[in-house]
């Protein structure tokens, strides 16, 4: 512990609790107090006890232990940025190549950056070129790190036989190695340093996929759960249940659709229609006015042919009107038929 007033120790001999204390003490009441909020119960302990014992530090000591927490914030910066191998450079610049390892080193050890975090800056056509030849299992692999608004346009663009594999794989994915981890990002990025957790890292699984198909395009969505019902009917039916699709506003109570066709467009719930089974166009038909019901059938009737594309484009738009609201708490999804919906 640093107790008296002698010239400073390396901070290499101080531990991470007794580095923390130093710099609670340095940094004053006011402001470690906001610190303070952000940590765990068993944390505050172990650093108020510290902070207890430390009877005295001198001022090179806090200097230095300052100026380490600086470049860590600075490195975690420009990982976020731009990736490591953009904070790896910009710390070289300033600090030089052996403190910038050693600072990467020690954020990567301590903070757990996220894995393929290099890659979640990359624009989604750009990546996939570099991962479409790749095995089903390493794209679900790394699609299951990234956005997924990033890995909706991916999955998206992948073959039409491969989206479901990939999606079904995602779903099913439970614990990955860290070594596989380290070989794929190795792979993808070969000037990249090791960021792999030690322990196992959990990714994938149902949410996961879930939220990527509430994201892609209708078409793509329809194919991959069709696929899975029939090689995984069980999976699938997981899947619906947590996930809205236009045939789902059956699940609707009639006061949340009502709630929903004041949002709509007309000419959209013509064309949404037109392509729907009879029991959502009676659930939707019985809330609304007769003298709207016999407005959209008569366009409807009028309106001839319609492309699948545009039927299925006008449905989700309805979609996400029905996810909007329901984000806002305006009406209530109930799922897998579950309690009964509270508007």
């Amino acid at each position: 512990m640093a107790n008296s007033s002698s010239p400073a120790k390396s901070l290499d001999e101080y531990n991470g609790v007794q580095k923390s204390a130093i710099l609670m003490i340095a940094l004053g009441p006011e402001r470690s107090s906001k610190l303070f909020e952000h940590l765990k119960e068993e944390e505050i302990e172990a650093l108020t006890l510290e902070i207890a014992n430390t009877k005295s530090v001198d001022q090179e000591t806090k200097d230095a232990v300052i100026d380490e927490f600086y470049q860590l914030c600075l490195a975690q910066q420009y990982i976020a940025e731009g990736g490591i191998g953009y904070a790896k450079e910009l710390l070289e610049k300033a600090l030089g190549n052996d403190r910038a390892v050693d600072v990467i080193g020690r954020l990567t050890a301590s903070l757990q950056v996220r894995p393929f975090e290099f890659v979640r800056k990359v624009d989604p056509s750009q990546l996939l070129n570099f991962i479409q030849d790749e095995h089903p299992q390493t794209i679900a692999l790394i699609l299951s790190y990234l956005a997924s608004s990033q890995s909706a346009q991916i999955i998206g663009a992948l073959p039409p036989d491969k989206q479901a594999d990939v999606a079904k794989r995602i779903a099913m994915m439970d614990r990955t190695s860290p070594d596989v981890i380290q070989e794929v990002e190795r792979v993808l990025e070969k000037k990249l340093a090791s960021l792999a957790n030690q322990d196992f890292t959990i990714a994938g699984g149902v949410d996961a996929v879930v939220e990527i198909l509430n994201t892609v395009d209708r078409a793509t969505e329809k194919h991959i759960l069709e696929t899975l019902e029939i090689e995984e009917p069980e999976l699938a039916d997981e899947i619906r249940k947590k996930m809205f699709v236009f045939e789902d506003i059956l699940l609707l109570d009639d006061k949340s659709i009502q709630r929903v066709l004041r949002e709509v467009e007309n000419s959209d719930l013509a064309v949404a229609l037109k392509g729907s089974v009879e029991n959502v166009q009676e659930a939707i038909f019985r809330n609304m006015s007769s003298r709207l019901v016999d407005m959209i059938k008569e366009d409807m009737e009028y309106m001839g042919p319609v492309r699948m594309k545009d039927v299925e484009e006008s449905q989700q738009k309805i979609v996400n009107i029905i996810r909007k609201l329901e984000d806002t708490g305006e009406i209530i999804i109930s799922r897998g038929g579950g309690d009964d919906i509270v508007v």
